[in-house]
């Protein structure tokens, strides 16, 4: 058997078959990452999208139970140059193979992604699919136009818990945060939890009167899939949480929301910020941390520490490959927002001070007496 991507605009790749055999359609994109692949294929941002790897390896050291980002896989499809087939850790428990053949994950191996990777860079982040060899490509094509462009679209729903359920504090509780979850990973909870935070994670339907009622120490807005634009019921809460004194954070789309809810705007990027090695300065430290992305869309910046129609926020981070904004801050509330992934796993770990600075606003407002 063989299998096949095709893009959008006519280019394919041949392959062979990987998991779960089918057709699948998406957003193809590349992760630069060189591990972490389960953590990858569980995140929820990338949901609607086929992720390609551009590690010529994936799986050497299989699936295990304990690095997964959510309950299941959520990518739309996963394409790879070399899929080991003789995994060597203690901690595996199944090869790549049988885990997305598992989750009925459609994937496809044995691909040039450098050549798919190149494409992409120089055309851009476009529609496309996988399918088995046998399928008529013209055909394939007619589908792969009509799935929606990623512009406009509101996925977090989709990825997001059906009811609010609770992570405890490890420990001595210290505070309660509220958490939207737009397409949370588990990692973030867990490391608000081993701060002596107990977290409420809401859905994203979940209103200000909602959040409100908690009476949370603090607000977390989580990273999630699809456009910033179109979620529109956020920015209302995060302004009117903010305004009582209570400390915000948001990462990845968390972060733009918090920027579009002062004001700011957001666009689409060429192909992304996908991977583990993007280097990002922070201006207050002058420091340059590597962080962990995966994101599609970004805010806009402007000069210096501008946040064009936001005058309220101001950039604290940009990422040094494209000088895009990574990080804003509001120059009078306790607001505070990063582009890229603080709780990356594996790694690296360069940020994770973060969640220490948010426990530190939380901390800060309890000792004022609000």
């Amino acid at each position: 058997m063989t299998a096949y991507i095709l893009l959008e605009d006519g280019r394919r790749f041949d392959g062979l078959p990987l998991g779960a055999r089918g057709e699948v359609v998406g957003e193809v994109v590349f992760n630069t990452a060189m591990t972490g692949y389960q953590e990858v294929l569980t995140d929820p941002s990338y949901a609607g999208q086929l992720v390609a790897m551009t590690c010529p390896l994936i799986g050497n050291y299989g699936v295990n139970d304990e690095d997964e980002e959510s309950a299941r896989p959520q990518v739309s499809g996963f394409i790879v140059r070399e899929s080991a087939r003789a995994p060597s850790s203690w901690r595996s428990r199944a090869t790549l193979e049988e885990y997305l053949a598992g989750h009925g994950v459609v994937g496809v191996r044995d691909v040039d992604t450098r050549a798919l990777t190149r494409h992409i860079r120089s055309a851009g982040a476009m529609r496309g699919g996988i399918a088995p060899g046998d399928v008529p490509a013209e055909a394939f094509l007619d589908r792969i136009l009509d799935q929606p462009r990623m512009e406009g679209l509101n996925l977090a729903g989709d990825v997001s818990t059906g009811e609010p359920y609770v992570v405890p504090a490890v420990g001595e509780e210290r505070y309660h945060v509220a958490a939207f979850d737009f397409g949370v990973k588990a990692s973030s909870p867990r490391l608000l939890s081993a701060r002596g935070c107990r977290v409420t994670v809401l859905p994203a339907a979940a209103g200000t009167a909602d959040v409100l009622a908690l009476d949370p120490d603090g607000l977390f807005v989580s990273n999630g899939p699809g456009d910033p634009a179109a979620v529109e019921r956020a920015a209302e809460t995060i302004r009117e949480v903010a305004a009582r004194g209570v400390p915000v954070f948001g990462i990845c789309l968390g972060h733009q929301l918090i920027a579009r809810a002062y004001g700011g705007e957001t666009y689409k990027l060429p192909f992304g910020h996908h991977g583990g090695n993007h280097p990002v300065i922070n201006h207050a430290r002058g420091a340059v941390e590597i962080t962990s992305q995966n994101h599609g869309f970004a805010v806009e910046g402007g000069e210096e520490s501008q946040v064009p129609g936001a005058p309220d926020l101001r950039v604290t981070h940009r990422n040094l490959y494209d000088g895009t904004v990574a990080g804003v801050a509001h120059r009078s509330l306790p607001v505070m927002a990063v582009q890229y992934h603080p709780e990356a796993a594996p790694g690296p770990r360069d940020s994770r001070y973060l969640f220490d600075d948010f426990v530190s606003l939380l901390a800060a407002r309890r000792g004022a007496g609000s």
